[in-house]
């Protein structure tokens, strides 16, 4: 069985103006190109070897995708299932706002005209279990964004890691936990009040 590594996209213009990026597809800054491309130069040098690269649609993940391919020499190719979480009405607002923040509590909340969590960590968990059982055990390269890192998958069945700042370190030391599955799904009960609350909507 491969090993399945994880690159977040470079910095676009909403990441320095503080807005949220979600769905919407926002270039990379300079510095970000810049970043995608010290990634693959510290990929090459780390010795990290892969079978293919798969990118989100989204051109900061894609643009960083492509870099990383240039220098590496490995193919790459789009999957639409990792795709940012679509955010709605939040989407352009400030990454810390305090109704977003509340928002973000609740598994089944979609944001009004955006994806609920619950969306987004099934077609995570699809794309995952099929590279489980690729036959090939191929080894890859997923280059998206934060999402994926809030449907953590146990790694006792795929191996994930995250490389960031030059450096592999395991997906459960992300260095930003409040985005991280295992610190949302703690709490079962909130969790079980989640699923009722979308099973509710399901039924309207």
């Amino acid at each position: 069985m491969g090993k399945v590594y994880f690159v977040r996209h470079g910095q676009t213009y909403w990441n320095v103006e503080n807005k949220i990026c979600g769905a919407t597809d926002i270039a990379l800054t300079p510095l970000g190109h810049e970043q995608a491309i010290e990634t693959g130069k510290a990929i090459l040098d780390a010795g990290i070897d892969f079978d293919e690269i798969l990118s989100s649609p989204l051109i900061r993940a894609s643009e960083t995708a492509r870099h990383i391919s240039e220098i590496t020499g490995k193919p790459m190719r789009i999957d639409e299932r990792l795709t940012e979480q679509n955010f709605g009405k939040y989407e352009s607002t400030a990454r810390d706002g305090a109704e977003f923040a509340l928002a973000k509590e609740h598994f089944a909340d979609r944001y009004e005209g955006g994806e609920s969590m619950l969306h987004l960590a099934q077609r995570i968990y699809n794309l995952l279990d099929e590279l489980k059982a690729d036959p090939e055990g191929k080894t890859y390269l997923l280059v998206a964004h934060n999402g994926i890192a809030r449907v953590k998958r146990d790694k006792t069945s795929l191996d994930i890691f995250w490389i960031k700042d030059k450096s592999l370190a395991d997906l459960d030391n992300l260095p930003d936990p409040d985005v991280l599955a295992s610190d949302i799904i703690d709490n079962l009960q909130s969790a079980l009040d989640s699923f009722n609350e979308l099973k509710a909507q399901l039924e309207k």
